[in-house]
């Protein structure tokens, strides 16, 4: 495969630093971090001086901005999970409010979602009874209930919400059936129900890519997070801070992003290191992102550089 890249002229100093990269992280993998840097795309010829480091340092970057997002969607995802489960319980003074369909707009989703669960329950009552005496075993939250409680059957709901994939927490979220519970749980978050319905959608794509290890910094994702109209979100500043092209790009996820930590995390530098992370990038680099010329000079990211 080195042998291909230098017949398609780009430049390797270091061969067997070059070899011990593709051996490691796979051609396949990464070569479209070399798309960028192909003068002809037909015979996929690089440009003049276009080397190998050049290839592997825009990788690095992605790799590095995957995990940025990773940071930022754990710090939403936990805290979605703990505002649905404590409005949940406390409004309808229920820990398993979730059995209930009366909850729940979808009755064939809420069963699908009672199957899960028990499924989930099946499994780890069959891994306890294969743990002998001589393994060690630090039991899981759901475990130390399965193992101490039999009825009710099912978990209460702060145990339930923590074992389900970001998926199907947008979904269950999605799927309640009075407003009035979506809005309170939105609230908590920094968000009104239409926008998190939304937003969620997009963060279940991202965060597979993430955790896949896909290529993040120029990839369509597809779906196009809901522009927030409330003065109650905050947001990017004017009409046009988002432009059209952007929409389906990382852009608009990061705002999300930090639009919702700035309640559920406001002293989080996250702003800061994705700044740092991006100030010197070269412009194609942002521009697969989506990311607007002057980006940081936008009061909603401005306010939180140092």
């Amino acid at each position: 495969m080195l042998e291909q890249l230098e017949s398609r002229r780009l430049v390797v100093p270091d061969r067997d630093r070059a070899l011990r990269y593709l051996r490691h992280l796979g051609y396949y993998r990464l070569s479209p971090y070399t798309i960028p840097f192909q003068a002809e795309r037909s015979t996929h010829t690089f440009a003049p001086g276009a080397e190998f480091d050049d290839v592997l340092d825009l990788y690095v970057f992605d790799r590095k901005l995957r995990l940025h997002c990773l940071d930022a969607l754990e710090r939403v995802e936990v805290a979605v999970r703990a505002a649905l489960t404590d409005h949940m319980s406390t409004t309808y003074d229920d820990a398993h409010w979730y059995i209930d369909a009366a909850h729940f707009r979808d009755r064939q989703r809420h069963a699908d979602l009672l199957d899960i669960v028990r499924r989930l329950v099946r499994s780890r009552l069959l891994g306890l009874a294969e743990s002998g005496h001589d393994r060690i075993h630090h039991p899981s939250a759901l475990e130390h209930y399965l193992m101490t409680y039999r009825k009710p059957e099912l978990p209460p709901s702060w145990l339930m919400v923590e074992s389900l994939t970001i998926g199907q927490l947008a979904g269950l979220y999605r799927n309640l059936a009075r407003r009035s519970d979506r809005v309170a749980v939105a609230a908590s978050v920094g968000s009104t129900d239409t926008v998190l319905t939304s937003w969620l959608q997009v963060y279940v794509r991202v965060r597979n890519i993430c955790a896949h290890h896909g290529r993040l910094w120029n990839v369509g994702l597809g779906v196009t997070p809901m522009i927030p109209k409330s003065p109650a979100i905050s947001w990017l500043s004017g009409a046009e801070a988002v432009p059209e092209a952007s929409r389906q790009r990382l852009y608009p996820v990061l705002a999300s992003l930090q639009s919702l930590l700035d309640t559920v995390s406001p002293r989080s530098r996250w702003a800061d290191r994705l700044y740092q992370l991006l100030h010197d990038r070269p412009e194609m680099n942002l521009h697969g992102m989506g990311v607007p010329v002057g980006w940081s000079s936008d009061p909603f990211w401005s306010r939180h550089l140092r």
